[in-house]
């Protein structure tokens, strides 16, 4: 589907083996995600996330890191454009049950130093009252890897492969637990959603980990992992089910 559309792009994130998934999609029209915040680590962009609040950002607990620092407003990393803001992180706080073999609890806070300023293209994504339902349509969003591996392209796939500039968006929707479980038996939680599209578009590559996925206006879910290879998957990628931890989310906050 993706494909009669001519989106050639492919959006990197987490995977069954080395925590990355990739996706297809096509450049997001600038700050229409305006909750999308980039993690850099000593000074290499490192995962994606999100603003929940004026202070707080929720990421994947396997994008942790000693050194974190924050970027929102940002849509093309290379270019200075106005509405950046670079915030420290104070405090980072992975779930404590989080185990990086089975990707249970992939989730983390990160406190910032001190808040945004929030503006129309800085802003927080508003937490679920619900769980997804099977079919929502959502939107993920990154800076990862980008294909333009069309038919009749010739070279490698090292080749046709890179990381853009750009924050790039694909259009996907919540798969049901029953689907999601053929794809990964035994492995899909309670505390995690799949979603994708029909025929696949979900592959493995490095890139944006910790990234939104919002459905509804709600972040659904938290990219964490999906199958390998990039280039031959039809598997859905899988998500840490926010509406799970709002209790731990929230608690977490006002305790810190």
């Amino acid at each position: 589907m993706w494909l009669l559309l001519a989106f050639s792009v492919l959006l990197a994130s987490a995977g069954a083996q080395d925590a990355e998934k990739v996706l297809k999609g096509e450049e997001c029209v600038p700050h229409s995600q305006p909750w999308q915040v980039a993690l850099f680590e000593k000074g290499r962009f490192n995962c994606g996330a999100s603003l929940i609040s004026p202070q707080w950002v929720l990421s994947a607990a396997h994008c942790q890191s000693r050194s974190i620092r924050v970027r929102l407003g940002e849509h093309n990393l290379r270019k200075h454009e106005g509405p950046e803001q670079l915030r420290v992180v104070s405090r980072i706080i992975a779930h404590p049950g989080h185990e990086a073999h089975s990707h249970r609890n992939d989730i983390m806070l990160l406190k910032l130093a001190r808040p945004v300023r929030l503006t129309q293209n800085v802003r927080p994504v508003p937490l679920p009252w619900r769980c997804p339902r099977p079919g929502q349509a959502c939107v993920v969003s990154g800076w990862g890897l980008v294909s333009n591996n069309e038919s009749g392209t010739k070279g490698s796939p090292e080749s046709q492969v890179s990381l853009p500039d750009t924050l790039h968006c694909a259009n996907i929707s919540i798969i049901s637990d029953a689907s999601c479980d053929k794809d990964y038996p035994g492995r899909v939680m309670t505390t995690m959603v799949c979603a994708g599209v029909e025929g696949g578009g979900t592959d493995s590559c490095e890139g944006d980990s910790g990234g939104p996925l919002v459905c509804g206006g709600f972040l659904q879910g938290i990219v964490s992992w999906g199958d390998v290879p990039c280039d031959t998957t039809s598997k859905p990628g899988v998500y840490t089910k926010v509406c799970q931890y709002l209790k731990w989310i929230r608690e977490t906050m006002k305790r810190n």
